[in-house]
Protein backbone atom coordinates (compact mmCIF):
# COMPACT_ATOMS: atom_id res chain seq x y z
CA UNK A 1 0.00 0.00 0.00
CA UNK A 2 1.37 3.34 -0.97
CA UNK A 3 2.59 5.86 2.05
CA UNK A 4 3.36 9.45 2.08
CA UNK A 5 5.54 10.69 4.29
CA UNK A 6 4.82 12.17 7.39
CA UNK A 7 3.36 15.83 7.26
CA UNK A 8 3.15 15.83 3.49
CA UNK A 9 0.08 16.07 1.23
CA UNK A 10 -1.03 13.40 -1.55
CA UNK A 11 0.11 13.90 -4.78
CA UNK A 12 -3.97 14.31 -5.88
CA UNK A 13 -4.19 17.16 -3.74
CA UNK A 14 -1.36 19.03 -4.34
CA UNK A 15 -2.52 18.57 -7.98
CA UNK A 16 -5.91 20.15 -6.89
CA UNK A 17 -3.88 23.02 -5.15
CA UNK A 18 -1.61 23.84 -8.24
CA UNK A 19 -4.57 24.02 -10.27
CA UNK A 20 -6.78 26.30 -8.23
CA UNK A 21 -3.77 28.57 -7.80
CA UNK A 22 -3.35 28.60 -11.74
CA UNK A 23 -6.83 29.81 -12.00
CA UNK A 24 -6.71 32.39 -9.36
CA UNK A 25 -3.80 33.39 -11.32
CA UNK A 26 -5.54 33.62 -14.61
CA UNK A 27 -7.88 35.52 -13.39
CA UNK A 28 -6.23 38.33 -11.13
CA UNK A 29 -4.06 38.47 -14.60
CA UNK A 30 -7.41 38.94 -16.64
CA UNK A 31 -8.50 41.37 -13.93
CA UNK A 32 -5.65 43.85 -14.15
CA UNK A 33 -5.79 43.78 -17.72
CA UNK A 34 -9.34 44.89 -17.47
CA UNK A 35 -8.60 47.13 -14.44
CA UNK A 36 -5.39 48.99 -16.93
CA UNK A 37 -7.98 49.50 -19.90
CA UNK A 38 -10.78 50.87 -17.66
CA UNK A 39 -8.28 53.18 -16.06
CA UNK A 40 -6.88 53.88 -19.82
CA UNK A 41 -10.28 54.71 -21.29
CA UNK A 42 -11.36 57.10 -18.95
CA UNK A 43 -7.75 58.83 -18.98
CA UNK A 44 -7.30 59.16 -22.58
CA UNK A 45 -8.97 61.79 -24.84
CA UNK A 46 -12.34 61.30 -25.87
CA UNK A 47 -13.47 58.98 -28.87
CA UNK A 48 -12.08 55.41 -30.67
CA UNK A 49 -9.27 58.12 -31.65
CA UNK A 50 -8.76 59.83 -29.21
CA UNK A 51 -7.81 56.43 -27.70
CA UNK A 52 -5.30 55.59 -30.45
CA UNK A 53 -4.00 59.56 -29.79
CA UNK A 54 -2.82 58.46 -26.23
CA UNK A 55 -0.57 55.01 -27.83
CA UNK A 56 0.39 57.43 -30.75
CA UNK A 57 1.73 59.97 -27.59
CA UNK A 58 3.80 57.08 -26.42
CA UNK A 59 5.30 56.55 -29.14
CA UNK A 60 5.72 59.06 -31.90
CA UNK A 61 6.42 63.05 -31.79
CA UNK A 62 3.22 63.60 -33.60
CA UNK A 63 4.34 66.43 -35.10
CA UNK A 64 1.21 68.08 -37.21
CA UNK A 65 2.54 68.79 -40.43
CA UNK A 66 4.73 65.49 -40.38
CA UNK A 67 1.33 63.39 -40.17
CA UNK A 68 -1.51 62.49 -42.51
CA UNK A 69 -4.50 63.88 -41.63
CA UNK A 70 -8.91 62.66 -41.21
CA UNK A 71 -10.20 66.05 -42.75
CA UNK A 72 -8.49 68.63 -40.49
CA UNK A 73 -7.49 65.85 -37.64
CA UNK A 74 -4.19 64.70 -37.52
CA UNK A 75 -3.72 60.55 -37.50
CA UNK A 76 -2.88 59.20 -34.02
CA UNK A 77 0.83 58.54 -35.58
CA UNK A 78 3.55 60.47 -37.75
CA UNK A 79 3.64 59.57 -41.51
CA UNK A 80 7.03 57.37 -40.63
CA UNK A 81 5.05 55.88 -37.69
CA UNK A 82 2.07 55.11 -39.07
CA UNK A 83 4.11 53.55 -41.94
CA UNK A 84 6.25 51.38 -39.36
CA UNK A 85 3.29 50.32 -36.91
CA UNK A 86 0.85 49.63 -39.85
CA UNK A 87 3.87 47.79 -41.70
CA UNK A 88 3.98 45.44 -38.66
CA UNK A 89 0.55 44.83 -37.56
CA UNK A 90 -0.50 43.54 -41.51
CA UNK A 91 3.01 41.84 -42.47
CA UNK A 92 2.35 39.55 -39.03
CA UNK A 93 -1.13 39.54 -40.80
CA UNK A 94 0.31 38.33 -43.71
CA UNK A 95 2.42 35.58 -42.43
CA UNK A 96 0.04 34.18 -40.43
CA UNK A 97 -2.65 33.64 -43.35
CA UNK A 98 0.52 32.30 -45.25
CA UNK A 99 0.74 29.70 -42.13
CA UNK A 100 3.60 30.85 -41.10
CA UNK A 101 2.53 32.17 -37.54
CA UNK A 102 4.13 29.21 -35.57
CA UNK A 103 7.49 29.50 -37.77
CA UNK A 104 10.28 29.51 -35.57
CA UNK A 105 13.29 30.06 -37.92
CA UNK A 106 14.34 33.47 -39.30
CA UNK A 107 14.91 33.85 -42.82
CA UNK A 108 18.10 32.76 -44.53
CA UNK A 109 20.95 35.32 -44.26
CA UNK A 110 20.28 36.88 -47.77
CA UNK A 111 16.72 37.61 -47.27
CA UNK A 112 17.63 38.37 -43.80
CA UNK A 113 20.03 40.91 -45.30
CA UNK A 114 17.79 42.38 -47.42
CA UNK A 115 15.39 42.60 -44.34
CA UNK A 116 18.10 44.46 -42.27
CA UNK A 117 18.79 46.91 -45.30
CA UNK A 118 15.19 48.39 -44.69
CA UNK A 119 16.88 50.17 -41.74
CA UNK A 120 19.15 52.43 -44.10
CA UNK A 121 16.79 53.63 -45.85
CA UNK A 122 14.79 54.86 -42.82
CA UNK A 123 17.36 55.93 -41.05
CA UNK A 124 18.73 58.07 -43.68
CA UNK A 125 15.39 59.79 -44.38
CA UNK A 126 15.10 60.10 -40.29
CA UNK A 127 18.47 61.74 -40.34
CA UNK A 128 17.51 64.28 -42.84
CA UNK A 129 13.97 65.12 -41.74
CA UNK A 130 15.69 65.44 -38.03
CA UNK A 131 18.10 68.11 -39.66
CA UNK A 132 15.62 69.81 -41.83
CA UNK A 133 13.88 71.01 -38.20
CA UNK A 134 17.09 73.33 -37.66
CA UNK A 135 17.57 76.04 -40.37
CA UNK A 136 21.00 76.46 -39.77
CA UNK A 137 22.28 72.91 -40.21
CA UNK A 138 22.70 71.11 -44.15
CA UNK A 139 20.18 68.89 -45.02
CA UNK A 140 20.14 67.27 -48.75
CA UNK A 141 16.70 67.36 -49.50
CA UNK A 142 13.34 68.50 -48.42
CA UNK A 143 11.46 66.28 -46.46
CA UNK A 144 8.39 65.17 -47.64
CA UNK A 145 5.54 62.71 -45.77
CA UNK A 146 5.35 60.19 -48.76
CA UNK A 147 8.84 59.57 -48.15
CA UNK A 148 8.53 58.81 -44.64
CA UNK A 149 5.50 56.68 -45.11
CA UNK A 150 7.54 54.39 -47.54
CA UNK A 151 10.40 54.08 -45.66
CA UNK A 152 8.19 53.54 -42.74
CA UNK A 153 6.28 50.74 -44.35
CA UNK A 154 9.26 48.81 -45.60
CA UNK A 155 10.65 48.84 -42.65
CA UNK A 156 8.06 48.07 -40.48
CA UNK A 157 7.27 44.82 -42.65
CA UNK A 158 10.93 43.59 -42.11
CA UNK A 159 10.06 44.30 -38.73
CA UNK A 160 7.86 41.81 -38.67
CA UNK A 161 9.26 38.92 -40.53
CA UNK A 162 11.91 39.07 -37.31
CA UNK A 163 9.74 39.76 -34.53
CA UNK A 164 7.24 36.81 -35.22
CA UNK A 165 9.32 34.10 -34.99
CA UNK A 166 11.37 35.63 -32.23
CA UNK A 167 8.01 35.72 -30.12
CA UNK A 168 7.82 32.28 -31.39
CA UNK A 169 10.97 30.66 -29.99
CA UNK A 170 10.47 32.16 -26.60
CA UNK A 171 6.48 31.17 -26.48
CA UNK A 172 5.60 27.72 -28.24
CA UNK A 173 7.01 24.46 -27.22
CA UNK A 174 7.02 23.18 -31.13
CA UNK A 175 6.38 25.31 -33.77
CA UNK A 176 7.27 25.14 -37.55
CA UNK A 177 11.03 24.69 -38.93
CA UNK A 178 9.87 26.85 -42.15
CA UNK A 179 11.55 29.85 -42.35
CA UNK A 180 8.81 32.41 -41.80
CA UNK A 181 10.16 34.26 -45.21
CA UNK A 182 11.75 31.36 -47.53
CA UNK A 183 13.26 32.66 -50.56
CA UNK A 184 13.80 35.55 -52.53
CA UNK A 185 10.37 35.10 -54.54
CA UNK A 186 8.21 34.77 -51.20
CA UNK A 187 9.97 38.06 -49.54
CA UNK A 188 8.84 40.41 -53.39
CA UNK A 189 5.42 38.64 -52.86
CA UNK A 190 5.38 40.04 -49.19
CA UNK A 191 7.02 43.31 -49.59
CA UNK A 192 4.10 43.96 -52.03
CA UNK A 193 1.79 44.47 -49.54
CA UNK A 194 4.06 48.06 -49.22
CA UNK A 195 2.80 49.83 -52.20
CA UNK A 196 -0.72 48.88 -51.64
CA UNK A 197 -0.41 50.03 -47.98
CA UNK A 198 1.34 53.12 -49.04
CA UNK A 199 -1.39 54.01 -51.54
CA UNK A 200 -4.61 53.56 -49.33
CA UNK A 201 -2.90 56.06 -47.04
CA UNK A 202 -1.88 58.41 -49.71
CA UNK A 203 -5.26 58.80 -51.22
CA UNK A 204 -6.34 60.19 -47.88
CA UNK A 205 -9.84 58.84 -47.84
CA UNK A 206 -11.52 59.05 -44.64
CA UNK A 207 -13.22 56.33 -45.12
CA UNK A 208 -10.18 54.30 -45.85
CA UNK A 209 -7.45 56.46 -43.06
CA UNK A 210 -9.93 55.47 -40.37
CA UNK A 211 -9.18 51.95 -40.11
CA UNK A 212 -5.24 51.96 -41.16
CA UNK A 213 -4.85 54.72 -38.34
CA UNK A 214 -6.51 52.34 -35.71
CA UNK A 215 -4.71 49.14 -37.41
CA UNK A 216 -1.38 51.28 -37.18
CA UNK A 217 -2.07 52.11 -33.62
CA UNK A 218 -2.88 48.20 -33.02
CA UNK A 219 1.16 47.45 -34.15
CA UNK A 220 2.27 49.82 -30.91
CA UNK A 221 0.04 47.22 -28.95
CA UNK A 222 1.54 43.99 -30.74
CA UNK A 223 5.43 44.83 -30.29
CA UNK A 224 4.86 45.84 -26.53
CA UNK A 225 2.95 43.03 -26.43
CA UNK A 226 5.39 40.43 -27.86
CA UNK A 227 8.42 42.32 -26.01
CA UNK A 228 7.22 41.04 -22.85
CA UNK A 229 5.73 38.10 -23.27
CA UNK A 230 9.17 37.27 -23.91
CA UNK A 231 10.61 39.38 -20.96
CA UNK A 232 8.16 37.51 -18.39
CA UNK A 233 8.73 33.95 -20.17
CA UNK A 234 12.84 34.52 -18.99
CA UNK A 235 12.39 35.81 -16.10
CA UNK A 236 10.12 33.11 -14.75
CA UNK A 237 12.08 30.47 -17.02
CA UNK A 238 8.94 28.91 -18.46
CA UNK A 239 10.70 29.59 -22.32
CA UNK A 240 8.42 27.16 -24.88
CA UNK A 241 5.88 26.31 -22.17
CA UNK A 242 2.88 26.83 -24.55
CA UNK A 243 1.71 24.15 -26.42
CA UNK A 244 -1.96 26.23 -27.27
CA UNK A 245 -3.54 29.00 -26.93
CA UNK A 246 -5.06 28.29 -23.69
CA UNK A 247 -1.29 28.12 -22.37
CA UNK A 248 -0.22 30.62 -23.85
CA UNK A 249 -3.27 33.58 -22.95
CA UNK A 250 -2.16 34.52 -19.65
CA UNK A 251 1.51 35.81 -20.19
CA UNK A 252 0.25 37.15 -23.52
CA UNK A 253 -2.48 39.35 -21.32
CA UNK A 254 0.15 39.96 -18.87
CA UNK A 255 2.30 41.23 -21.79
CA UNK A 256 -0.46 43.49 -22.87
CA UNK A 257 -1.28 44.90 -19.31
CA UNK A 258 2.45 45.77 -18.92
CA UNK A 259 2.72 47.45 -22.40
CA UNK A 260 -0.44 49.44 -21.61
CA UNK A 261 1.12 50.28 -18.07
CA UNK A 262 4.20 51.56 -20.13
CA UNK A 263 1.94 53.58 -22.91
CA UNK A 264 0.25 55.38 -19.68
CA UNK A 265 3.37 56.14 -17.77
CA UNK A 266 4.84 57.99 -20.58
CA UNK A 267 1.48 59.72 -21.82
CA UNK A 268 1.56 60.73 -18.24
CA UNK A 269 5.19 62.33 -18.25
CA UNK A 270 4.49 63.77 -21.29
CA UNK A 271 1.27 65.22 -20.49
CA UNK A 272 3.03 66.72 -17.25
CA UNK A 273 5.48 68.70 -19.13
CA UNK A 274 3.47 70.07 -22.71
CA UNK A 275 -0.23 70.24 -20.97
CA UNK A 276 -1.18 68.69 -24.32
CA UNK A 277 -2.20 65.58 -26.18
CA UNK A 278 -0.84 67.04 -29.57
CA UNK A 279 1.84 66.86 -31.08
CA UNK A 280 5.54 68.57 -30.38
CA UNK A 281 5.71 71.90 -31.59
CA UNK A 282 8.99 71.79 -33.81
CA UNK A 283 8.08 73.01 -37.38
CA UNK A 284 8.21 71.03 -40.20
Amino acid sequence: MESHPPNSDPPAKNSAVRTVVSRFGRWLILIALIGVLLFGLWAAPPGLLGKADAIGYAVCHRIDLRSFHLGDRQLPLCARCTGTFLGVIVGVAILIVAGRGRSFTWPRRPVFALLAFTIVPWGFDGVNSYLYLFPQLPHLYTPQNWLRLTTGTFLGLAMAAVFLPAVNQSLWKTGSPIPVLKNFRELVLYFLAAPVLIGLVLLENPVILYPLALLSTMGVLYLLTGVYTAILLMLFRKENFAETFHDAWPVLVAGLTIGLVQIMAIDAVRFYFTHTWGGFNLGG
